[in-house]
């Protein structure tokens, strides 16, 4: 397995992450409910064949499933000793009460005393959620006070609009780690050529970074059927690649329900072969 460093954690941490999306939302990029055992199953023997091939970085959420996806990780991860892996989840930026009630439930769900990262949880966050945060008693003051209770040890955020909470979240300088769409498709993040862009951001306050939707969550594929349905070769490798050739991205977040999907991902990031130079894929003039 391939490491990096996760910003200012200091943590060593696999260079692809579990993500716990597919595990919890039903039917989510593929048939799956996760009210069936066999399913659960399927995802709790990928989780440990996951760990037994080097990933170290599951993350998951309160609000995958209603809390189905955290169930199935709490199973999956029993009797591995949290030193050895980085466990996150998320909470609704909701109200401050609100967030402790979410990783109490979070906690028990995980069958931990603590986790590494609580991330706030988010699609889009608009200025009236911004304010909400960062106000005085807001939402970050308790996702402090939890961590200085020792229920968790660093603090993140989650996102997948370009706007300006998320450049408010990152300028703070309070969070750890920023969870972020970034992709094929969605390169909105970071642009090499003129090197702008909120992953140039991120870095430069020193934030671990995370992309989700690595493989475009079907996105790039549904395209392809469409302006060539004939074809049969299989993009995920490629895509997956495609981000893991980005300097800037600490770790890239798979959705994955099954041992065999586990193995291939994990050749995939191991095969630095395949790896590209995105900047000079940017380049206009040659």
């Amino acid at each position: 397995m391939i490491y990096s460093i996760l910003g200012k954690t200091g943590r060593k941490v696999s260079r692809i992450g579990f993500g716990g999306a597919t595990a919890g939302l039903k039917n989510y990029t593929g048939a799956f409910d996760p009210q069936k055992q066999a399913d659960r199953e399927g995802v709790v023997a990928a989780i440990r064949r996951a760990y037994e091939l080097g990933i170290n970085y599951f993350d998951t959420a309160a609000g995958y499933g209603d809390g189905a996806s955290e169930e199935i990780f709490g199973e999956g991860l029993a009797g591995i000793p949290e030193e050895e892996i980085f466990l996150a989840t998320k909470a609704f930026p909701t109200d401050p009460k609100k967030v402790r009630a979410s990783l109490e439930r979070s906690l028990r769900n995980l069958r931990r005393d603590r986790i590494d990262l609580l991330q706030l949880h988010g699609s889009y966050l608009g200025p009236e959620v911004g304010r909400e945060i960062l106000r005085e008693g807001g939402i970050l003051q308790e996702l402090k006070k939890l961590r200085d209770e020792g229920l968790v040890r660093y603090l993140g955020f989650s996102i997948e609009c370009q706007n300006e909470v998320l450049h408010e979240l990152i300028a703070c300088g309070e969070f750890d780690v920023m969870q972020i769409e970034y992709n094929f498709l969605f390169q909105h993040p970071y642009d090499p050529y003129f090197r702008c862009g909120s992953l140039y951001d991120a870095e430069a306050q020193k934030l671990g970074i995370v992309n989700m939707r690595t493989a475009t969550s079907g996105i790039f594929q549904k395209w392809i059927r469409l302006v060539n349905p004939e074809n049969t070769f299989d993009y995920n490798a490629a895509l997956i690649q495609f981000v893991l050739s980005n300097p800037l991205v600490d770790v890239s977040l798979l959705g994955m329900r099954d041992v065999e999907i586990v193995e291939k991902n994990v050749a995939t990031c191991n095969d630095l072969s395949g790896r590209i130079d995105i900047a000079a894929l940017h380049e206009r003039y040659s």
